[in-house]
């Protein structure tokens, strides 16, 4: 093993785990288990609101998969992750004030709580924690196999046996400390994670000769690495406009970016989140993207995808160095994976079990059927990683697609628009969901834009349609 470069990232999980642990006495003492382990006991000032954000929104893919995907497409997959820029800014003024206030007048804890209370359908809540359960475990496949792609670069142990280390340390840490933990570990992670990109892309950059030398290199190889349409010229105008639904004003609809939404403690908090959280994240996605097409004169021939930055890391830094740079994507996973285990977890226990099956469970009880739950998701989860893709990016944006597809518009129309209602929610997930897996299966990517667009469109007018046609109808029965 390279002890070197182990070292750092070892010392790093130690203190994650000494948060965690101190987390752990919150979560003993609280007079509210749900709201303190699932939500925090909403105290998340500005700094920790922003970190946050950035560390669950930046995932394996923003260090992992995206930078291979950027080394095989050139500058134009750079652009199109630009699209993120916005992510922390549109997600806090769409939702902001009036979804933290309504929230906490709905005592909610998690997003299906104010569904449940907007729209007083029991169907709007099983309809909305089938689909976390269902798109979430894509997306937390993803961030389990790049911590285990990350390991094995780094020990040269088997793939199964990094998976097992790292699905294993994330479990322990979760189950321990609930959302405190994993928000107060993504101000650490957050800020690792911007330094790691800072001081790999200038490495990066002074190995390669030079931001000149390195484009003329990308451009003697292959002049459409320095296009905007990507080297297989599949970035289309049209592609890379509706990407930005995707990972820009889409966002809205993600789960696990919603609930954090409703965590912060006042207005300035809020405020200070947008102003850090946009800058943090541009910066990350511009470096980390760029890290990945800059790599390609610097370590040419890569097969799979997935291991450029880790390769890299250690290519063009002293040892201990890239111990401390790749603390950024194992950050990076880490507080995405923590974060969507969370999530999943409170949608069974706290949406389904807690309302259906067993309302009257004691305090006690629901703290170990959460401990349980969350370890049996972690469980399934390191089974789906067992035959790992070559790009795990792909399997993360299916789940961003997906859920987006089925949230965006119960929950910017339950906040916005009086007249809607738990029957358009109800068409609203249901066509966003089902639409969403057959274009993806049948028809990706049609017309030229992005899967995600068209299931977006017909969940819009499905929810306006419905809601205003039973709306008219309850009208007229009441006359």
């Amino acid at each position: 093993m390279n002890w070197p470069v182990i070292t750092p990232l070892i010392i790093f999980l130690l203190i994650i785990f000494a948060v965690g642990f101190w987390s752990h006495k919150f979560v003993l003492k609280s007079h509210s288990f749900l709201e303190e382990y699932f939500l925090g006991e909403r105290q998340m000032g500005g700094f920790i609101l922003a970190m946050t954000m950035v560390a669950t929104y930046g995932s394996a893919s923003s260090f992992i998969g995206g930078p291979g995907v950027a080394y095989n497409q050139g500058l134009g997959w750079v652009l199109l992750a630009m699209a993120q820029l916005a992510t922390g800014y549109f997600t806090l003024m769409v939702l902001g004030k009036k979804f933290a206030i309504i929230a906490r007048q709905y005592k909610a804890v998690t997003l299906i709580d104010f569904l449940k209370e907007r729209y007083q359908s029991k169907a709007v809540v099983l309809l909305a924690a089938g689909s976390i359960i269902v798109f979430l475990f894509s997306s937390m496949t993803a961030q389990w196999i790049g911590g285990a792609r990350l390991v094995e670069s780094l020990t040269g142990l088997p793939y199964t046996t990094a998976l097992l280390i790292f699905a294993f340390s994330v479990l322990i840490f979760v189950i321990v400390g609930g959302f405190r933990a994993v928000a107060l570990t993504d101000a650490v992670q957050g800020v690792v994670m911007f330094t790691g990109t800072l001081i790999l892309l200038v490495a990066t950059i002074k190995a390669g000769g030079g931001i000149p030398k390195i484009i003329a290199d990308l451009a003697a190889e292959n002049p459409n690495l320095i296009s905007p349409f990507g080297a297989e010229r599949t970035l289309t105008p049209a592609y890379v406009s509706s990407f930005w639904v995707l990972v820009g004003i889409g966002v809205v609809g993600l789960p696990q970016i919603t609930v954090r939404a409703m965590s912060y403690k006042n207005s300035k908090a809020m405020h200070n989140a947008i102003i850090i959280g946009t800058i943090v994240v541009g910066f990350i996605m511009l470096g980390m993207h760029l890290i990945g097409v800059f790599a390609r004169p610097v370590l040419p021939g890569v097969k799979i995808g997935d291991t450029v930055m880790p390769l890299l890391s250690m290519k063009v830094l002293p040892p201990y160095l890239a111990g401390i740079v790749l603390a950024a994507p194992m950050a990076a996973i880490m507080s995405t994976v923590d974060a969507l285990l969370i999530l999943v977890s409170s949608a069974i226990v706290k949406d389904v079990y807690l309302n259906y099956i067993k309302p009257q469970a004691t305090d006690n009880h629901v703290k170990k059927i959460s401990f349980s739950v969350t370890a049996i998701i972690g469980l399934i989860v390191i089974l789906l990683s067992l035959s790992p893709p070559n790009l795990i990016i792909w399997l993360n944006l299916f789940s961003f697609g997906g859920l987006e597809s089925v949230f965006i518009w119960p929950v910017i129309f339950g906040l916005y628009w009086a007249r809607g209602n738990k029957y358009g929610a109800i068409a609203s997930m249901v066509l966003g969901m089902s639409s969403y897996i057959i274009f993806d299966r049948f028809y990706p990517n049609p017309f030229g834009v992005h899967t995600v667009i068209l299931p977006i469109i017909i969940s819009m007018l499905g929810f306006i349609t419905i809601s205003m046609f039973t709306q008219r109808n309850i009208s007229i029965e009441n006359k």
